[in-house]
């Protein structure tokens, strides 16, 4: 790299972090409140073995766990829980970190004029990108040491600790370089972004997946995340793996510095198509949909690649269970039978599916706030389109695509399960599927409510898709009550196959639902645009 293509990196990065380091914040307590929250709630929650065995067994009979925090090579001692419950979530939220931080400060300022302005200024054609590279890797490092210093000095040991810390920061490195070179081959901010969290979602769940049914041992190294599971905090405390990561960040990191030479400037390796001459959209519900389309097409692709891999998943879960030593004897002692704990099995996975589904809800909402910034939306209200008739056809799009989301998975899992003798059939997942939907839907309403009433508080949108995933997924590892779980509107699911199911949940988080977005409606008919 030519040295006058970095020039002006040193001042650039330093305005930069002036203004957008409070921005990594987030970023650095939600992994380090994870690994130190669970060094202190372990020894409190299972005070002997009999209840770490217990919890073991726990684990081992619901696999959905594996798919999200990977194996469970030793839950017997804190930091072996500690590495179990963080190491893979943790990086999992640095890498998401890392990737908006790169494209928000490369391809973000081009896309907002930022950029055009600072060029203009003594500034190298890589600096901007080299300062996007090195915010990443600052936050990802700050991320590691934190989390690190934090879980030692509350009881974790050093090594396992400073090993775990090491693992976030390594892959927030990696993702990092991946955000690089995703900003040089999107056509725009939003599909850099796009392209680089779809690629860290199918890895995540690739691992957790491969790992669930077994598979050969080559499959773990052939996946970036893997090696970094491969580390091993607490039960081997390997090192060597995170090199792997390093030098795949230098070599991505490398790759594209040099796409960007081949690009102009605003634009992507893959541009984007012009539009037609003259508008075809007639109404709101044209436009919403219109804009929309691309991120709805892309996620019904990945729903489908969901449904197959937890529909295969679900095929293979009575052999998993029953191959699990300690479920062996729950089953012969008759306090749970397969069936039981695969209609349970079904009904977490689906809703893991959902809270994945209100991801893509809440970013059609947010787009609303988009369209406001970026002074498009006062253009079509000044028309004879009314607010609230502008806001509800966004949120009906909202609404009904995570609808269908879910059923497609639920179509394909369905389809997976009734192949299989596993007393799973094709209509029980569908209308599994179908329980799941209302609840989708009170995470997407919270994120009307804030973006109709107080926009000024956009990041809360997101407050609803965190509870859900804690409280559904993290919450009964740390043993917590019933009316704390039940703050995620995921709880109130029942699961359909059992018998005496309950259904008034879904009358609550529906009346709920109802609720917010009143909020949301009124709210935005009554404050300023934008």
């Amino acid at each position: 790299m030519a040295v006058a293509s970095i020039a002006g990196t040193r001042p650039l990065l330093t305005a930069t972090l002036h203004h957008e380091a409070r921005t990594f914040a987030p970023w650095i307590v939600l992994p380090t409140a994870l690994s130190v929250s669970s060094v202190l709630v372990y020894p409190w929650l299972f005070p002997d073995l009999v209840e770490r065995r217990a919890f073991a067994a726990t684990v081992g009979a619901n696999p959905a766990l594996g798919l999200i925090f990977g194996p469970a090579y030793d839950l017997s001692t804190v930091d072996g829980f500690n590495a179990w419950r963080s190491l893979a979530l943790g990086g999992f939220i640095a890498a998401l970190g890392a990737i908006f931080i790169v494209v928000k400060a490369s391809r973000g300022q081009e896309d907002s004029g930022q950029a055009e302005l600072l060029a203009s200024g003594v500034l190298g054609r890589s600096a901007r990108l080299l300062t996007a590279l090195v915010m990443a890797v600052l936050c990802s490092l700050a991320i590691g040491v934190v989390a690190a210093v934090a879980t030692g000095l509350c009881g974790g040991a050093w090594g396992s600790s400073m090993l775990l810390g090491a693992g976030f920061t390594v892959t927030g490195w990696m993702f990092a370089a991946v955000a690089v070179v995703s900003a040089q081959v999107g056509a725009d901010a939003r599909a850099a972004t796009t392209i680089s969290v779809s690629l860290l979602g199918v890895l995540f769940v690739l691992r957790g997946f491969l790992y669930s049914v077994s598979a050969p041992t080559w499959t773990t190294w052939a996946n970036p995340l893997g090696w970094v599971q491969e580390t091993r905090p607490a039960t081997g405390d390997h090192w060597w793996p995170l090199t792997l990561g390093v030098a795949l960040a230098v070599v991505l990191a490398g790759v594209g510095f040099a796409l960007q030479v081949s690009r102009d400037f605003g634009q992507g390796l893959v541009p984007s198509r012009p539009g037609p001459p003259r508008g075809r959209n007639r109404t709101p519900m044209d436009l919403a949909v219109r804009l929309n389309r691309a991120p709805i097409a892309s996620w019904s692709v990945a729903f489908i690649g969901l449904g197959v891999v937890f529909g295969y998943f679900t095929r293979s879960v009575k052999g998993l269970l029953e191959a699990n030593p300690a479920m062996a004897g729950v089953f012969a002692s008759g306090a749970a039978s397969p069936a039981d704990l695969i209609s349970a099995f079904v009904t977490t996975i689906l809703s893991l599916v959902g809270i994945i589904a209100s991801v893509a809800g809440v970013q059609i909402v947010n787009r609303v706030r988009t369209e406001e910034l970026e002074d498009r939306a006062e253009a079509v209200l000044a028309t004879s389109v009314a607010r609230v008739r502008y806001i509800a056809t966004n949120v009906a799009v909202a609404l009904l695509a995570t609808a269908a989301f879910l059923l497609i998975a639920g179509v394909v899992v369905g389809i997976f399960a009734s192949t299989a003798d596993i007393g799973i059939t094709f209509g029980d997942a569908l209308l599994q599927a179908l329980a799941t939907i209302p609840a989708t839907w009170t995470v997407i309403a919270f994120a009307v409510a804030v973006i109709g009433a107080r926009p000024v508080a956009r990041p809360a949108i997101w407050l609803g898709v965190l509870v859900s995933f804690v409280m559904t997924i993290l919450g009964p590892s740390f043993k917590l009550p019933g009316w704390a779980l039940g703050f995620s509107p995921f709880h109130h699911v029942p699961d359909v196959v059992a018998a005496g199911a309950n259904w008034w949940g879904l009358l609550w988080i529906g009346m709920v639902t109802i609720g917010f977005l009143a909020i949301g409606f009124a709210g935005f008919r009554r404050r300023d645009i934008p």
